[in-house]
């Protein structure tokens, strides 16, 4: 008899996804917490042992990575930036509240929020742009953020404002942990390794894009350079939005005065005031105006 076709390539196993599916639920006497009857790759509380830890390690590493290969995701812009940076428009009405409580605490720091909700603004329009300039590379460039609120909402927000997709890496914790509602969600992973979160921020990165921010900021930040510092990573943009908040923030100089730091370390990033300024920055150096069309993929860094 002539084998069919479809013959030659028929699975010899069943799939796990299978397996998964038709495995009996344990019942009677192997249905309570002691009992190792169920498969281990769906026994929930096998996978969260102590000793299962790089296999979760794994995992965490492999799921971003292997959706994003499959949705064409080759290059990604980072914006980092504080979570508790309000939009304009969030800013005014704790404004207006803070005005009529008569609490000067509240007012100085409803007056500050306003001053600061500009960077909202800036990280919108940015993200915007690279989503617009970037479709007409041959390797697209997809914003990429923490997936909170703040100035990470500003970048997913950004994006899909002009039809883009957009990542965005969440992680658990006590607070922040809910996605903010733009970023794409084939693209929304979630976290419990901070160190897995941080690779996945750099594999694909072509550029750094720095707002103000707290700890998690300085975090992100400065494992960056340190990677390109060290040269375990390549050489890519690098840019801190707003000179006057980061100066007065981090003396640099010190560092290079004690000799913490090479005088040349200094030049691993550079400041920018606006959303055109740092677009300008990145075509500058991807010489995006002069080759026009980008030829080929951005080099994975790890």
């Amino acid at each position: 008899m002539t084998a069919r076709p479809s013959d030659l390539t028929a699975r010899n196993f069943p799939s796990a996804a299978l397996d998964a599916q038709q495995a009996a639920q344990p019942t009677g006497r192997y249905a309570g917490p002691e009992s190792s009857y169920r498969l281990a790759f769906t026994d929930t509380d096998f996978l969260l042992r102590e000793e299962l830890r790089p296999v979760r390690m794994q995992l965490e590493l492999l799921k971003p990575e292997m959706v994003q290969q499959e949705l064409g995701i080759e290059s990604t812009i980072v914006i980092f930036g504080s979570a508790r940076i309000p939009s304009p428009e969030q800013a005014e009405e704790r404004l207006q509240a803070a005005r009529a409580s008569g609490d000067a605490t509240a007012l100085r720091r409803a007056e500050t929020a306003q001053q600061m909700s500009r960077y909202y603004d800036e990280a919108r329009r940015f993200a915007r742009l690279v989503t617009e300039r970037s479709k007409a590379l041959a390797t697209p460039i997809t914003v990429c953020t923490g997936g909170g609120p703040g100035i990470m909402e500003a970048g997913n927000r950004g994006a899909w404002e002009v039809g883009g997709q957009s990542l965005g890496l969440n992680i658990v914790l006590p607070h922040e942990q809910a996605p903010n509602p733009y970023i794409t969600p084939e693209l929304c992973f979630q976290f419990h390794y901070f160190a897995l979160r941080k690779m996945h921020f750099v594999m694909r990165s072509v550029a750094l894009v720095c707002f103000p921010g707290g700890f998690g900021t300085l975090d992100e930040l400065f494992e960056t350079l340190t990677l390109i510092q060290t040269g375990k990573s390549r050489r890519r943009p690098v840019l801190l939005f707003g000179r006057d908040f980061w100066e007065k923030l981090i003396d640099l100089q010190h560092l290079v005065d004690t000799g913490m730091i090479s005088p040349d370390d200094v030049h691993l990033f550079q400041y920018v005031e606006s959303a055109e300024e740092a677009w300008h920055k990145l075509a500058e150096h991807y010489a995006f105006e002069a080759r026009g069309d980008a030829e080929g993929a951005f080099a994975d860094d790890i």
